[in-house]
């Protein structure tokens, strides 16, 4: 029998795991290819054949997306399947035109299908867009189960940016182990600040066996997902977060609609960064794609570490690099920080760039006084030293959740703040209690 010839169109993430979960033993399909997008530097590479199996035994090779067309020319590819996050649904289509338009079929894979069932209850924590507040959610509901006396382990949507094979269970919960995995600053942003509050995250390529291994010592499994994607976990209470700072993005990006409509309970953050009216619509749009989930509110608290040299003073801005680049924010935490605390003049960014942080401003050219924290090589680091100790002004307000200070060695004072979900009412709390009550 043919066996139906496949390329999974990804970034690094959901398409490996997609890989794993329906097509690593399956003989009635080739994936003769991946694709890769969105994130510098994990094109041209090979998906190792300790992670492929025993049908690659020479692995299956990572081209740019720019290459499609004549990939799915050259290897006669029957169906692409799109498996990566926040995308605009206009993006998606033009995604799927592309595709028809060479004479391949284009396919989007639904979540449940590749959902693995653990023996442990899961919450899993996702969101309609990158940055709306999924980590701050996870690690108030995390430090909520630890007052319960329940021991929770964190499990991150993948990330897996280095050499694969070394990648495929890794396990953190030492802020050594960040260096012992070489962390991107990207993972350090989502791990760091759950390892400081004392608990183990997973992350890796193989979720199958990253979920093994986590069920040995935890009561409750948290999910705490990347950009928009589904849960690769079934979860038990899916907690959606919603941002009012992109109110309409609920229902026009994918898959966070789709999220939306699956979830248990929907959180709509940083109220007290946005307007009433679109809190409102934001509200709207949820209850009218998820008539039976609960909608809670919460505002997003920054908190700046040295807030006494903020005031006055000119100032760069740092903020998280997916949040402001992909996930289309037009300011971040350290935004809010420099003018609830009085910051003089803040200055642009851009002026500054050099490298590969100038090519990251020249990628998204709406970007303007805001640096992105961009750290997925050493190279791009130094260049973001570079970037930051060019800059001509008084300290630098940095709001990516990891500790610049210990990547950068910057000419100037770093003020670094971070910043936490606070639910306007009880509702949080209580859902986690019932959920408690019911599966623990």
């Amino acid at each position: 029998m043919k066996r139906e010839k496949i390329i999974i169109i990804g970034a690094a993430g959901r398409d490996f795991h997609n890989f794993n979960v329906l097509f690593r033993d399956n003989k009635n399909y080739e994936v003769v290819a991946f694709t890769a997008t969105q994130i510098p530097f994990i094109s041209n590479r090979i998906y190792p054949k300790e992670l492929s199996g025993k049908l690659y035994p020479k692995g299956i090779r990572i081209y740019d997306e720019s290459e499609l067309p004549t990939l799915i020319k050259k290897l006669k590819a029957d169906t692409c399947i799109l498996a990566y996050s926040d995308l605009s649904d206009e993006t998606v289509m033009h995604k799927a035109s592309i595709v028809n338009a060479c004479g391949a079929n284009f396919e989007l894979v639904s979540p449940q299908s590749t959902m693995l069932k653990s023996t442990k209850p899961v919450i899993a924590v996702c969101a309609v867009r990158t940055g709306a507040g999924k980590s701050p959610t996870t690690r108030y509901v995390s430090k909520l189960l630890r007052a319960l006396g329940v021991k929770c382990v964190i499990v991150r949507h993948p990330m897996p940016y280095g050499v694969l094979k070394k990648e495929i269970v890794e396990r953190f919960s030492k802020l050594k182990d960040l260096d012992k995995y070489k962390a991107t600053i990207e993972e350090r942003e989502d791990y760091e600040p759950h390892i400081k509050n004392g608990f183990v995250v997973y992350a890796g390529v193989d979720y199958e066996k990253i979920l093994r291994s986590a069920e040995k010592e935890a009561q409750v499994v948290i999910w705490d997902g990347g950009n928009n994607d589904a849960p690769f976990f079934k979860p038990d209470l899916l907690i959606t977060v919603a941002d009012p700072l992109r109110a309409g993005n609920e229902l026009t990006y994918y898959p966070g609609e789709t999220v939306a409509r699956m979830a248990d309970l929907l959180l709509i953050n940083k109220v007290n960064s946005a307007k009433k009216e679109d809190v409102a619509r934001v509200k709207e749009d949820l209850r009218e794609i998820n008539q039976s989930a609960k909608i809670v509110l919460a505002d997003s608290i920054v908190s700046p570490d040295n807030p006494r040299i903020i005031k006055g003073r000119s100032a760069l801005l740092v903020e998280d690099g997916p949040t402001i680049t992909h996930g289309g924010m037009m300011f971040g935490a350290a935004t809010v920080a420099a003018k609830e605390y009085g910051a003089g003049e803040i200055v642009e960014a851009k002026r500054y760039a050099v490298g590969t942080i100038k090519e990251t401003f020249l990628k998204y050219a709406r970007l303007d006084k805001e640096l992105p924290a961009m750290g997925y090589s050493k190279k791009q680091i130094k260049d973001l030293e570079m970037t930051v100790n060019k800059a001509d002004c008084d300290i630098v307000i940095s709001a990516t959740p990891t500790n610049l200070r210990h990547l950068i060695n910057s000419n100037k004072p770093i003020v670094q703040v971070s910043y936490e979900i606070k639910p306007l009412s009880a509702d949080l709390d209580s859902e986690i209690r019932k959920f408690v009550e019911k599966k623990v």
